[in-house]
């Protein structure tokens, strides 16, 4: 007899997947710059949220000055990045889907972790657990060990990291990759927003539950993606 397919265990990526942070990194970045005499051109820096702070940094501090800086940003960082920050479109609405549906959720980020909790809380978004300072491929160290079958992220770095940890890869161009992008990195299913995955999912489950009850693997097959001509952009 065919067995039921395990609940899901669903990752997320935060920045501009779960959440709209860009206000308040941009705030957060203008301190910065008064408190160390630097000029950062903050409109930039969050065009490109993703990549480890330490990425971002380099680009306007020596690199014997990084470290320090990163340290000065975390700790400024709750007082002005917090309150500004926004929930994205359907964030909320896809946390509680997967609980509907019997799974677990992950938030997987290259954020410090105190500070992605801090956001989590202030938005009322509850995942059932968050694991922080993990980028790209190494954000399947994570994804492994809370059993992630599938991973949403905005970034094609969120793409790799699915992909390494063998979970399907569910992107959203609602941060600084574009659709293209980021089915040209792997994603397995590209969704126009977070409001779009409640009913992706349902479908999903009965799919798998259809297709693949055999094995009980909640990611079931992988979607089928038109083949590529190009390689994948660097994130």
């Amino acid at each position: 007899m065919a067995s039921h397919p395990q609940p899901p265990t669903v990752g997320f990526d935060l920045d501009m997947t779960l959440i709209d942070s860009r206000p308040g990194i941009k705030a957060a970045f203008d301190v910065l710059a008064d408190l160390t005499g630097t000029s950062i051109d903050t409109d930039l820096v969050v065009t490109r949220l993703g990549p480890p702070l330490e990425h971002e940094l380099a680009h306007w501090f020596p690199a014997d000055r990084v470290d320090a800086v990163a340290d000065l940003y975390r700790d400024i960082y709750p007082r002005y990045a917090i309150g500004p920050a926004l929930p994205m479109p359907g964030a909320r609405e896809a946390v509680e889907a997967v609980r509907e549906a019997g799974g677990r959720t992950v938030v997987v980020t290259a954020k410090y972790e105190p500070n992605a909790v801090l956001h989590l809380e202030h938005l009322g978004i509850e995942p059932d657990a968050v694991v922080g300072s993990l980028w790209a491929e190494a954000k399947a160290e994570a994804l492994r060990t809370h059993g992630a079958a599938y991973y949403v992220g905005d970034h094609t770095g969120d793409v790799r990291g699915a992909r390494t940890a063998g979970a399907l890869s569910i992107a959203v161009p609602t941060g600084p990759c574009d659709a293209e992008e980021l089915r040209s990195a792997g994603a397995d299913v590209v969704l126009d927003d977070l409001t779009a995955f409640p009913g992706w999912l349902v479908s999903r489950l009965a799919r798998v539950s259809g297709e693949s009850g055999e094995s009980g693997d909640p990611r079931g097959p992988r979607e089928p993606r038109a083949p590529q001509t190009s390689p994948a952009p660097l994130a």
